[in-house]
């Protein structure tokens, strides 16, 4: 089979009528264009005022590329546009110590504290985790968001039973979906599920900023970020961005997935954003049959490294059947067992949080120093 080439990708996109005449190539709306392995992925730049109604732009021109030959799957955005008299700004310089940045507007407006779940490495169960500690803060008779930052490999869709594009009321402020009480967005709901993201580190940032500033998140108590496992352009997108209020670290208690909680850590203390504390995952397991217990990935890890870093220890989930099977059905187990031993781990969890939320005031932009 014949492959189709980068230059052949542009020469079908220049075909595709761009708003207010011209095509989308000599328009220069379309970046970010990568192709891998049969896989296409670009941005087209508009404005922000025509949002959604551009949305047949958006399907034309993935479907033309999805024409060429070789093509196994496209996937396009639209990102709103700088505007043509617009100059490529400076990177603001790293302000002094104690000095305090220019601008500290909030990015979420309404939203009262908003706090990242990460992991240093995947396969931690971090997204069950947020998804879990999202729906144990509205016990508490809080107003929550979950946004799903894993721009590569978003989860929350399926863990909260949800599918479909959103919904947009001003045709420029998406409208998160809602799922036991709490609203939520993700780049799931824009692409289909076995559909790759093969983006460079700039398309992620701008799709993230997106995903928090052109939502309609209305008033929130918090905002709970499932971000993408690692070190990397979301984890700094969040921090440098946005007025974190404070981070929770998610890891087993094995030693390897330790080390890379370590360095998530402390990332989050580099970029000056508070580490509210750990949460051992898969602490344990009970054989639900004997009763007996074992530690598969041995136990209490965590906690020694919350104590060893002067940080709080939060709490221990168990390795269990149930947890997985609520997730992956849709109906997480603080909203289908929520008087299970399980749902009230998850609970406690979120109490501890919001006792050392609703104690610190809301934080302005964080000071970002470079060393």
């Amino acid at each position: 089979m014949a492959k189709t080439t980068e230059a052949e990708i542009r020469s079908v996109l220049s075909t595709i009528t761009a708003p207010g005449g011209g095509n989308l190539v000599e328009r220069g709306m379309i970046q970010g264009l990568v192709l891998r392995d049969g896989h296409v992925g670009f941005s087209i730049e508009v404005d922000p005022a025509q949002g959604v109604q551009l949305e047949p732009l958006r399907k034309a021109a993935e479907a033309a590329v999805m024409a060429l030959p070789g093509i196994l799957s496209v996937t396009a955005v639209l990102t709103a546009h700088r505007g043509a008299a617009a100059q490529p700004q400076r990177p603001a310089a790293a302000p002094a110590p104690g000095q305090r940045p220019a601008g500290n507007k909030a990015l979420v407006p309404g939203v009262k504290h908003i706090i990242a779940v990460a992991s240093g490495k995947g396969g931690v169960g971090k997204s069950t985790t947020a998804t879990n500690l999202a729906l144990a803060l509205t016990t508490l008779g809080l107003k929550v968001g979950l946004l799903d930052a894993d721009i590569y490999g978003p989860s929350q869709p399926r863990l909260m039973g949800l599918s479909g594009r959103p919904e947009s009321r001003d045709g420029k402020t998406l409208e998160p979906k809602q799922s036991f009480g709490v609203k939520v967005m993700s780049m799931g709901f824009l692409i289909e599920e076995d559909t790759p993201m093969i983006w460079r580190g700039p398309m992620v940032m701008s799709a993230i900023t997106q995903l928090l500033r052109e939502v309609n998140w209305g008033e929130l108590d918090i905002l709970v970020c499932d971000l993408p496992p690692g070190t990397g352009d979301a984890q700094l997108t969040m921090a440098q961005s946005v007025p974190l209020s404070g981070a929770v670290i998610v890891s087993t208690p094995q030693d390897i997935a330790l080390l890379d909680a370590k360095k998530g850590l402390n990332m989050f203390r580099k970029v000056d954003v508070p580490v509210l504390g750990l949460i051992e995952n898969m602490s344990y397991f009970c054989c639900p049959n004997c009763g007996h217990r074992t530690d598969i990935f041995a136990h209490g890890g965590a906690k020694r490294e919350a104590e060893k870093f002067g940080v709080d220890f939060l709490g221990e989930i168990p390795l269990d059947i149930v947890i997985r099977e609520t997730s992956d059905a849709g109906k997480p187990i603080v909203a289908s067992e929520p008087t299970s031993a399980h749902a009230l781990a998850y609970a406690e969890i979120a109490r501890k949080v919001w006792q050392k939320l609703d104690s610190t005031p809301q934080r302005s932009a964080p000071r970002i120093v470079l060393q």
